[in-house]
């Protein structure tokens, strides 16, 4: 059975048109339950398969930590000199002191790390109307991209990797978990 969602599909004018009428308490619930399963996960309760040995489970992309990774502002890429270069994994981190944990929105990955946020992306978006909806109901937001720069140089390698970090912390902005959260910043997107 799958779950209604919280905001019929619309298009993307609908994201900078109204904004979306959601009660503190309907983010603050969504913002915990995202929390909660993140924490499990980070705790090592994740929907990766575990593994033997533990050497082997420290190679694993499951056992990046997003939450330890250096926070960047969003706007990283306008530095006159690029902090991150070639392959890597990025995370966009919403650490806001009212959180109970850190929320994980994003997972994405590139080959050219220092480029990748110029121009558009679809979680531009989403976090344009996640920030719209916590300012509506005077909730702070402390967002950052982290990047972990030891990925695989070829795009297949990285994108493997990237959907084994998606599956282990099932951010709210990917595509591929969006359904499970029945995140609005997503749908009014679509």
């Amino acid at each position: 059975m799958t779950q209604p969602a919280l905001f019929p599909p619309g298009d993307d004018r609908r994201l900078s048109g109204d904004p979306l009428h959601l009660r503190r308490d309907q983010l603050q619930h969504w913002q915990a339950a995202v929390a909660s399963h993140q924490q499990t996960a980070r705790r090592g309760g994740s929907g990766c398969q575990g593994e033997l040995f533990a050497a082997a489970q420290a190679s694993l992309p499951c056992g990046i930590d997003p939450f330890l990774l250096l926070p960047q502002p969003l706007n990283f890429w306008r530095w006159p000199v690029a902090s991150n270069e070639g392959a890597a994994h990025y995370f966009v981190i919403d650490a806001a002191d009212h959180l109970p944990h850190p929320l994980l929105l994003y997972v994405g990955e590139t080959g050219q790390a220092a480029q990748r946020w110029k121009g558009s992306h679809d979680c531009k978006a989403y976090l344009a109307s996640y920030l719209q909806a916590l300012q509506t109901v005077k909730l702070a937001a402390a967002v950052s991209v982290r990047f972990w720069c030891d990925a695989p140089l070829q795009r297949t390698a990285r994108r493997a990797q990237e959907a084994r970090l998606i599956h282990h912390w099932r951010p709210p902005f990917n595509r591929q978990t969006q359904g499970r959260w029945r995140t609005p910043f997503t749908a009014l997107a679509d």
